[in-house]
């Protein structure tokens, strides 16, 4: 009696802990979510990172960061906030290794390199949405707000192209909120983060190839979905060579059609 006296407070508390660990799990993407930046975690070289909010709660919201990891494949992305005079050279890179790419572009891209804009498409490369601002989107919970800055760059969109604008969004440098989420899908777009990026984007501060090679060589994983800035000089410069590298270690490139119908 003693004994069953004593255990059974004890089973209670570790039933409680499972349980709440299970919560915990669930509602994972709401608790990091308040921090509202995305992050990752890499643990060990060539393996996908952990991100601040995993695949499977991610995914309940059509949103992602990271593809098939059983699979060698690489999906290209490139945020655009601006053309600087390197896309050109970027695309070069892209249609010689026949690597389809995103090129998520603002407004204001749209209007300044409308000629770029008409290449990505008949090259066969997606163009995404960055929104129209390039606002902190984690601030904006009203979904009208939400709505208007995602209807512009649809609009200006089909204005240049005579078509619709692909439904694929990233957030501007990453910040989000779960109902940002929500609003996306319900949109009908699926959020696009990332699994592997480096500091490329100060253009009075570019990376040397070598640093770039040491940042997206060693961290590169099956199902990467790779974030690279098309303001970057370094990155017009690298990419061929670097497009070469991922090819010999035996990665191939993946369109994000593909990692969203998988």
């Amino acid at each position: 009696m003693w004994l069953l006296k004593h255990k059974i407070p004890v089973i209670i508390g570790i039933f409680a802990l499972f349980i709440f660990s299970g919560v915990m799990a669930h509602n994972k993407l709401a608790v990091t979510a308040s921090v509202t930046d995305w992050g990752l975690s890499f643990q060990s070289q060539g393996s996908a990172p952990v991100g601040n909010a995993t695949s499977d709660a991610l995914k309940k919201y059509d949103a992602y960061y990271v593809g098939d990891t059983s699979d060698s494949v690489i999906y290209l992305t490139f945020d655009a906030g601006y053309e600087s005079g390197d896309t050109a050279a970027i695309l070069d890179a892209l249609k010689k290794h026949n690597a389809p790419a995103c090129f998520f572009v603002v407004s204001n891209y749209i209007e300044t390199a409308p000629e770029l804009i008409k290449r990505m498409v008949d090259e066969g490369h997606i163009v995404g949405n960055h929104t129209s601002t390039h606002p902190d989107m984690s601030k904006i919970s009203d979904k009208t707000a939400f709505e208007k800055e995602l209807k512009g760059v649809e609009e200006q969109f089909k204005t240049l192209t005579g078509k619709e604008l692909p439904k694929f969004y990233r957030p501007p440098q990453g910040k989000f909120s779960e109902e940002n989420l929500k609003q996306a899908q319900e949109l009908g777009y699926k959020t696009i983060f990332w699994s592997l990026a480096y500091v490329d984007w100060y253009a009075d501060n570019q990376p040397t190839s070598d640093e770039a090679f040491n940042k997206l060589i060693p961290r590169i994983h099956n199902g990467a979905i790779v974030l690279l800035h098309s303001t970057s000089s370094t990155n017009a410069q690298i990419l061929d060579e670097l497009l070469t590298k991922y090819e010999q270690m035996g990665y191939r490139f993946g369109s994000l059609y593909e990692l969203v119908d998988a």
